[in-house]
């Protein structure tokens, strides 16, 4: 009898043969998720997320300092543990923008591997772009002619510019190609570390310096705004905006009023332009201490949550799409598409005939 994985039809061939895993390090948070295949997308069997804030000082001194280090592989290891117990067979796991920076990054990469056994690459901008594009397929609209995907980081902010055409068949009934991509070097934990440091966590930030944030980020994004004719496109109303990241997903759970965060009430919602800038502005008057206080916000967040809501705020003053669809999925989510995407090549007999015959002959 075939084993698992080796070309078996039905529920043991292909993506349903693994359990899967993706951690994506990111500068400001480390998350694993393990999941199996299942009829409509994964099921996810364990997922961990800690701050690990491995970007601190990244952006003054070019280098991942020692705390960062060891914050972020007490995690790693904590991340290992469950890969194994959860018989992990296919696993990928990604490094962003902090990695990329820092001048020892790969050094660290090195320690990680040599500590947890966990082997992670360091992708480029585009592939954070592409990843996330992918994670985030099932949430588009198949009426929209263009699609921008804004994901806030800790580290940097990715925007891609995607074309989409109706199709028969995929997660979205949409073809799409992704046409341009900007990475902004301006993220929630190094636009707080440029612009925010040293400032009373009692006392709000005053107005003048959050417009400075705003503009900031919007001369950032100028360039690629112009350069793809985006405002023309908005204008005509076929421009969806998704926003996939921590900040989208707090403004969200904070319109809905949840007292605590809760992913499946807030995955794949909308929410109004114009809700978004109201609350922005009521941030923006907030100091750290009050914005502690808030429900889905607590102490961790607060620090960064001005920040993101600049970034925010930029994104919707300089692309006025009246709703923003939003992604509580990132690039974790994106490696398993691909991971499970590869399971199917390698278990489809025409992809494994197709190698035999274009194998070179020794």
């Amino acid at each position: 009898m075939s084993e698992a994985g080796t070309g078996v039809g039905g529920w043991r061939c292909g993506r349903f043969a693994h359990t899967f895993a993706s951690i994506d390090l990111g500068t400001n948070n480390c998350r694993l998720l393990v999941a199996r295949a299942s009829a409509t997308g994964f099921d996810v069997m364990d997922s961990y997320s800690r701050p690990v804030r491995l970007g601190e000082g990244v952006a003054s001194q070019q280098a991942l300092c020692t705390d960062a280090i060891e914050r972020t592989l007490e995690a790693l290891e904590a991340c290992a543990a469950k890969i194994r117990k959860a018989g992990v067979t296919r696993q990928r796991h990604i490094a962003t923008e902090a990695c990329r920076r820092a001048i020892n990054g790969a050094d660290f990469l090195a320690r990680v591997r040599e500590r947890t056994g966990l082997a992670f690459q360091i992708i480029p901008p585009r592939e954070e772009a592409r990843l996330a594009l992918a994670s985030c397929e099932a949430l588009i609209d198949r009426r929209a002619t263009h699609v921008l995907l804004v994901d806030i980081g800790g580290g940097s902010t990715q925007v891609v510019w995607v074309a989409s055409r109706p199709r028969d068949q995929g997660p979205c009934g949409a073809e799409l190609s992704i046409l341009d991509m900007v990475s902004v070097p301006w993220g929630v934990v190094t636009l707080t570390e440029a612009r925010l440091a040293g400032r009373a966590r009692c006392e709000p930030l005053p107005a003048a310096v959050y417009e400075q944030l705003v503009a900031h980020i919007m001369e950032a994004l100028g360039p690629f705004c112009a350069r793809n004719g985006v405002r023309e496109k908005v204008a005509a109303g076929t421009v969806q905006m998704i926003g996939a990241s921590g900040t989208v997903t707090t403004v969200a759970a904070y319109s809905m009023g949840l007292k605590r965060y809760h992913r499946a009430t807030v995955d794949g919602t909308t929410v109004d332009r114009d809700t978004i800038l109201r609350i922005g502005a009521r941030v923006a008057r907030m100091s750290v201490a009050e914005l502690a206080e808030l429900p889905c916000i607590g102490w961790e967040r607060a620090e960064l949550a001005l920040a993101g809501g600049a970034i925010l705020e930029a994104v919707c003053r300089q692309w006025p799409v009246n709703r923003v669809v939003v992604a509580d999925r990132g690039l974790r989510e994106g490696v398993l598409v691909d991971l499970m995407r590869e399971a199917d090549r390698e278990c489809d007999p025409l992809t494994r005939r197709w190698d035999e015959t274009a194998a070179p002959v020794l």
